[in-house]
Parts: C-alpha cells; sequence; structure tokens
C-alpha cells in the first residue's frame, strides 16, 4: 500500500521501532500472545507480548516463539504491580527481546536501568505531566502517553488534555499516544499534532487472529462507548489503579470487594500490601475467566471506550488496509485544505 505522506509523519515513529508502520498494538493480559503478536507484526504493526502474571517459565517461552517467528521487533509488557513483576524482568533481561514496555503503575528508576544494562529499549506509560518528567529523567528511550479513555489500567487525564500538556511541550524522546483510538484518520491527526505513533488495543481484539473467547468479542461489538466504565476507588486507605472496563456482574462485586478489605483494615486483620495485591488478584482472576472461559459477566471485560466504534470482526490484514487507507486520505484531505484546494485528490 502507498502511504506516501502517512510515511513522512511517521518516520521518526517507524525508526524507532524497527516497523513498517509506528501502530503499537497494547499488550492486554491472556490476550496478547505471541500469535498475535505475529498477525500485527506481519502486517507491519509493533507487536506487545503481554506478560501479565504468568508463569515465568512460560513467559520465556513464549518470548522465544516470537523471537524465532518474527523478522522485525517486538516488546514485552510486564505489569510493574504483578506479583510476578522482579522474575519476569529477570527473564525478560536475559531474553532475546528488544523492546520493554512497563505497564500497570510505575517502574522505578533502578527498573529503568536494569532493562537498559541488559540492552533493551524502554517504553513507559504516563498519565501526568508530572509522571512523564519522571520517566524521562529515569531515562526511558520513549513514552506511552496514554489518556483515561483506555481500557485496563489507566490514569485519570484524558488524552486530549495530555496531548496538550506533554505532546505540545516536544519532549526529548518519542511519545506515542493511546486511549479511545480507533480509525486512521485519527491516526493521522495525531500524527500532524506530533505524536511518534499510536497504541491501540480494543481494535486489535476485534481481529479474526485474537484468540479471545468469541463471547467476549460479542460483548465488544454489542457495547457503547459509555458502557466502558472505570472502577472506583472509596477509600484513600486502599489506593486503587483505575480499570476501565464494561459494566457488569464483576464491577459490582468488585465495589463490595473493596468494602470487605477495608473492613478487614480497620479490624487490623490484613495490612495495605495484602489488601492492594487482592484487588490486583480480583482483576488478573477476572480478566482470565472473560478472556479465555467466555464469562462476560463474572469475569472482567477489559475494554476502552473506543468499544463504542467498533462492531466488525475482520482478518488483520483489512483493520491494517483500512487504517491506513483513511490515514492517507485524511492527509490528503488536510493537505488540499492547507494549500486553498478544497477538493480533495
Amino acid at each position: 500500500m502507498e502511504t506516501p505522506l502517512f510515511d513522512q509523519l511517521a518516520r521518526r515513529g517507524s525508526e524507532f521501532l524497527g516497523v513498517r508502520y509506528p501502530i503499537i498494538c497494547g499488550a492486554m493480559t491472556w490476550i496478547s500472545d505471541a500469535h498475535l503478536v505475529r498477525a500485527v507484526s506481519e502486517n507491519g504493526g509493533f507487536g506487545v507480548l503481554a506478560a501479565g502474571n504468568m508463569d515465568p517459565a512460560q513467559l520465556a517461552d513464549e518470548i522465544v516463539r516470537c523471537a524465532e517467528s518474527l523478522q522485525v521487533p517486538f516488546g514485552v509488557n510486564l505489569v510493574t504491580i504483578a506479583p510476578n513483576f522482579e522474575a519476569h524482568k529477570e527473564v525478560v533481561s536475559q531474553s532475546r527481546a528488544p523492546y520493554v514496555v512497563f505497564a500497570g503503575s510505575f517502574p522505578n528508576r533502578r527498573d529503568v536501568a536494569e532493562m537498559k544494562k541488559a540492552g533493551k529499549k524502554v517504553m513507559a506509560f504516563a498519565s501526568t505531566t508530572s509522571i512523564a518528567q519522571q520517566m524521562v529523567r529515569f531515562g526511558v528511550d520513549a513514552l506511552i502517553l496514554e489518556g483515561s479513555e483506555a481500557g485496563g489500567h489507566i490514569g485519570h487525564v484524558t488524552l486530549t488534555i495530555l496531548i496538550q500538556q506533554v505532546l505540545f511541550e516536544e519532549p526529548p524522546v518519542p511519545v506515542f499516544v493511546a486511549g479511545g483510538i480507533a480509525c486512521g484518520r485519527m491516526i493521522a491527526h495525531m500524527l500532524l499534532m506530533g505524536a511518534a505513533g499510536v497504541q491501540m488495543g480494543t481494535r486489535f481484539v476485534m481481529s479474526e487472529e485474537c484468540r479471545a473467547h468469541e463471547r467476549l468479542k460479542q460483548a465488544f461489538r454489542n457495547a457503547k462507548a459509555r458502557e466502558a466504565v472505570e472502577t472506583p476507588q472509596y477509600d484513600r486507605r486502599l489506593p486503587v489503579v483505575a480499570v476501565r472496563a464494561l459494566r457488569n456482574r464483576a464491577m459490582e462485586d468488585f465495589g463490595r470487594l473493596q468494602l470487605k478489605l477495608m473492613e478487614k483494615l480497620d479490624r487490623g486483620e490484613i495490612d495495605r500490601a495484602e489488601a492492594q495485591k487482592t484487588v490486583e488478584e480480583f482483576w488478573m482472576g477476572g480478566l482470565r475467566r472473560a478472556v479465555v472461559e467466555g464469562d462476560i459477566e463474572g469475569g472482567s471485560l477489559m475494554a476502552g471506550q473506543s468499544v463504542g466504534l467498533v462492531d466488525k470482526i475482520l482478518p488483520m490484514k483489512e483493520i491494517f488496509g483500512e487504517l491506513l487507507n483513511d490515514a492517507e486520505c485524511e492527509l490528503r484531505r488536510v493537505k488540499a485544505l492547507l494549500s486553498g484546494n478544497n477538493k480533495v485528490p
């Protein structure tokens, strides 16, 4: 596909990632396996393997599958608040994975230094201005500016605001953007505003190559944007990293779990660290029930608000074709408008 305008704007991101198109498939626990990473990579995008809370030996095997089957770079997503985080870091540092993406919460300076010493390029999420600045000070090679519209673990600031607060300040590293992006026209405008590329997750769940349960995909197909809601935090004593998912019974169960844990904290039966671990285990288990078992009521249906923009399950090749064609057409339209020509070629 000929995309000269897109290629011109996307050059920095493409060169940083080492792929044809700087379109990242966000890592989704139980979804972003070696199979999905390969499907994205074969169509010119950048695949990211989700470590989640995978057994470390299994993670090592998945990384080997990616390394042996791909001709282009890929990343591994490490969840900093996962129980197996330290073991995952060790696996990745010894692996052939060229990129690391820290997620869930934020890496400390030591985490970043360890991965860079192991020869990895490090990417980290930023959900506020101060976090973006801190990640740059810690030495990350690129930022992923993620708005609260995204699915899974999120911050509380929308991408629209983060673009103005962070992207427009032109940090010294490539900045990829995420949250609420589902179509090529939006990708075009993100590049025009200075983004090195974009990350999408929900859109790629709706690919034929994605191995998520069909009931999960049907739930996505039928969902409206407003049904992808973020989890509340009831008490400051029990900090909760917000999660955006489709409203269902599991969301209500999570609220009741928080109340139960706070009662135990009041009675001194558990400490805060144990309570937070229980919270994370709830989402880890709930996500598996939804993605693997197809329990769309008792499982966690993590999805971004862009779920309201996807209603078709397509081959990955068609998804990329549509995204790139729409992005190139939009850039032609903008070029024509700027030249004073209202007729798009």
